[in-house]
């Protein structure tokens, strides 16, 4: 499809949803909501290129039943992108890679040296349900894993630790079978293609609890990767607890493990802390062989093999909150640390300031990346 006949698709499907949204507004069962958001970012490219970027996005979300068997999740996003960073080498290299997804579900419809306009499906699932079996098809997160920072699991949608819009899961073309076998376990299937030879997906879950820990079991080929695997959830006193243990088997290389140990503990001052170790049992064991551009693309979340993340957050009062992140790379000592404050201006107005930094002997994992800082303005509705 060309790209002028996939942008006229993608602004019917926009039409779709706004009129959808402005029919449903009066009180219909199936009520629009979204966001709009103003990101405004001072940082520099990879090569050393100084730039200002003002991303703005607008988000209109359908979501909820159609009938008591189907329901939808339609969101569709629009973006224009201002500033120098449209005029960076980095970004002319960077705005016509191919999406991850399997359907071409993106176009941009505006392009000069100042200004940039696209606009894409974020999701686009239906979800049928008969008795205990529920079945979802179309572009959707699958939400297999526990990790924060990473998740050995989590390959259909998988985690980037130093991701500026970390919550920003872009999801997968799939189509997911989940039965309920009881209040607390399933069975689930999952199938995603992918338009890379040998990068399809095919896989089984199930989920069970005992004795109050949650647990899963995981096999098939995930992102052409035969993988099994198992993440746990349970409670340690006051303290929540989670783990994943991943044994993956590549086609052109050798299998190997990938372990994530994880604890969460909230505190009545309202405290918050998170702890994981991440063991990569493919990553290098010599920065001189790191491959930086599987990084950049997303083809792995990490070059090395032993990892700490560490997040913390406090509410400094009910509207004011202060968050603080380290990543720290123990093979060769980088590490990125970010820090933000976010304050709720009104209800559903929130307002974020931030910065993250990224530090490290000459080639390592994070002596790379340029620091940034970074204002957010988010308008819910």
């Amino acid at each position: 499809m060309s790209e002028r006949r996939r942008a006229a698709r993608l602004a019917l499907a926009g039409a779709f949803v706004l009129w959808v949204a402005l029919a449903r507004a009066d009180g219909g069962t199936l009520q629009p909501t979204g966001y709009y958001k103003n990101l405004l970012v001072r940082s520099e490219t990879w090569t050393g290129e100084p730039f200002t970027l003002d991303l703005n996005r607008l988000r209109v979300e359908l979501k909820g039943p159609i009938t008591p068997a189907l329901r939808i999740d339609l969101q569709y996003d629009n973006e224009v992108l201002l500033g120098s960073y449209l005029r960076t080498l980095q970004f002319q290299q960077q705005k016509d890679l191919p999406a991850p997804q399997y359907w071409r579900a993106d176009a941009n419809y505006l392009e000069s040296t100042d200004v940039y306009g696209s606009h894409r499906l974020h999701r686009a699932a239906l979800s049928l349900s008969a008795g205990d079996t529920d079945l979802h098809f179309g572009r959707q997160r699958v939400a297999w894993g526990t990790g924060r920072f990473w998740s050995p699991l989590d390959l259909l949608n998988p985690l980037n630790p130093t991701a500026l819009e970390r919550d920003e899961r872009p999801g997968v073309d799939a189509l997911l079978a989940e039965h309920r076998l009881g209040p607390l376990s399933k069975v689930a299937a999952v199938v995603a293609p992918d338009r890379r030879s040998g990068r399809s997906s095919a896989a089984l879950q199930w989920h069970a609890n005992a004795g109050g820990l949650d647990y899963s079991l995981v096999a098939g080929r995930l992102r052409g990767w035969r993988t099994l695997g198992i993440d746990l959830a349970g409670q340690v006193g006051q303290a929540g607890v989670r783990a994943e243990l991943v044994r993956h088997w590549p086609r052109e290389a050798p299998a190997f493990n990938r372990v994530l140990l994880g604890i969460d503990q909230a505190f009545e001052n309202t405290l918050t802390l998170t702890a994981e170790f991440f063991f990569n049992g493919a990553g290098a064991r010599r920065t001189a062989h790191y491959d930086f551009r599987a990084l950049m693309t997303g083809e792995t979340p990490a070059l090395a093999r032993r990892y700490v993340g560490v997040h913390a957050g406090y509410e400094l009062t009910p509207l004011l909150k202060w968050t603080n992140e380290l990543v720290l790379n123990l093979d060769d000592r980088s590490r990125y640390a970010g820090s933000s404050l976010a304050y709720s201006l009104r209800t559903n107005l929130d307002i974020k300031l931030g910065l993250q930094s990224f530090s490290g002997a000459t080639g390592s994992e994070y002596s790379r990346p340029p620091d940034l800082v970074y204002l957010q303005l988010q308008r819910f509705f």
